[in-house]
């Protein structure tokens, strides 16, 4: 009996490695150190070191502090806001010297990005990263092109990245004549690329990245597709799970993308609430489900979600499907004038990497800097950076 084997000389792809746990993907969007020794979270004098080291640094320090966030942390922005409107917030105080972005990796990128080269932008955690940016990866992204070119598309299709994407993301949209979009301006950055794309004669197609949802919602409840002009694009899987005809069928194709706290709120939320408290009004954010956003009285995106509670009379009752910090800090402002405000569903639900930004790291972060050490900064690299804000300059440049 013959037993000599053949060996194979055969080298994983890093996708691969990722996929094992064998390897970290240096394209990937989550940072993974925070090097330094910490204050321990007991010490009772963390908030008048903050407010010492904030005071040292004087307006050499900008500090930029996500909707999302902790009070305990919100409570040392100098600006709040969502992540494209506080990466412009940077650009527009070049007399700051640091940039401490009190958000994740990916927001921090793009302040890097719209910022000047003389500024530094500081995250006070690496390991703050964003589950949803983080479901495209270069690799990925580059490989699904590939799919796109052997279905005979990909000269037809214009690719659009969310804001919530890494910046390889970002100049990879640049790079093939596409844009950003936030949750506010989808719909025209969606018009834009439909009427880039059918420039040729075919029909034009969107490659959206890498939010199903918010991608599927603009789609049909704001451009009147229907659900059939939509296929979802899997990076796990051959081909994306899709054949060449579906791929040419397809108006828009979503990428298999989705926010971990928008994409828990359920149908079975909005009837609840609705039975509990009668007369409610659902207000959600754009990145849920498409049967939640249809069964929901109101949509928008973080700053609408806000305006609209401000706006909102006296008495009136609203359930928010969107991040836990911000409800209850909304909720509160806004009891005195007789608003009930409450979350849309009864499970506690943070963005467990949004809250890695805590007391402790935001003050070894301004102590560091105030004793003159850089510590955490985000830098993205020329290339990456150039078509990056080649595609973040399309998106300025829509109406």
């Amino acid at each position: 009996m013959n037993t000599a084997h053949t060996t194979l000389d055969v080298t994983p792809s890093p996708l691969a490695l990722l996929l094992l746990g064998r390897e970290s993907d240096p394209a990937s969007e989550r940072g993974v150190d925070c090097p330094g020794d910490l204050p321990a979270a007991s010490d009772p004098g963390l908030v008048e070191r903050a407010h010492a080291a904030k005071a040292r640094l004087g307006d050499r320090l900008f500090v930029l502090g996500h909707h999302y966030q902790r009070d305990e942390v919100i409570q040392f922005a100098d600006v709040t806001g969502d992540s494209f409107k506080l990466a412009r917030d940077a650009a527009a105080r070049p007399e700051a010297e640091y940039i401490v972005f009190c958000g994740v990796h990916f927001m921090a990128e793009s302040a890097d990005i719209l910022t000047s080269d003389a500024q530094q932008v500081i995250l006070p955690d690496l390991a703050a990263g964003c589950s949803m940016a983080d479901m495209a990866t270069a690799e990925q992204v580059a490989e699904a092109w590939d799919v796109l070119t052997d279905a005979g598309v990909a000269d037809v299709t214009v690719p659009v990245t969310y804001m919530n994407s890494s910046a390889d993301i970002k100049a990879f949209t640049g790079r093939h004549g596409g844009t950003v979009c936030t949750s506010s301006n989808a719909r025209r950055a969606l018009e834009w690329a439909f009427a880039q794309a059918g420039r040729g004669g075919a029909d034009g197609k969107v490659l959206f990245l890498p939010d199903q949802h918010l991608g599927r919602n603009t789609a049909v409840r704001d451009l009147g597709m229907s659900l059939d002009d939509c296929v979802v694009y899997n990076p796990h899987k051959p081909g994306g799970g899709l054949t060449a005809d579906e791929l040419r069928r397809a108006r828009i194709i979503l990428w298999r993308g989705h926010c971990s706290v928008h994409g828990r709120f359920s149908l079975d939320s909005v009837t609840e609430v609705r039975e509990r408290i009668p007369g409610v009004n659902v207000l959600v954010h754009p990145e849920c489900r498409h049967e939640v956003v249809a069964a929901a009285d109101h949509v928008g995106s973080t700053e609408h979600i806000i305006s609209m509670l401000e706006a909102a009379p006296a008495g009136s009752r609203w359930a928010i499907g969107t991040e836990l910090n911000l409800v209850r800090r909304l909720a509160a402002r806004y009891a005195p004038q007789g608003k009930e405000i409450v979350f849309l569903d009864r499970t506690v639900c943070f963005c467990s990497t949004m809250n890695r930004i805590d007391l402790p790291h935001l003050v070894w972060a301004l102590e560091s800097l105030a004793d003159g050490k850089v510590v955490n900064r985000i830098q993205v690299d020329p290339e990456t950076e150039h078509f990056a804000r080649l595609a973040l300059d399309r998106m300025l440049a829509l109406p």
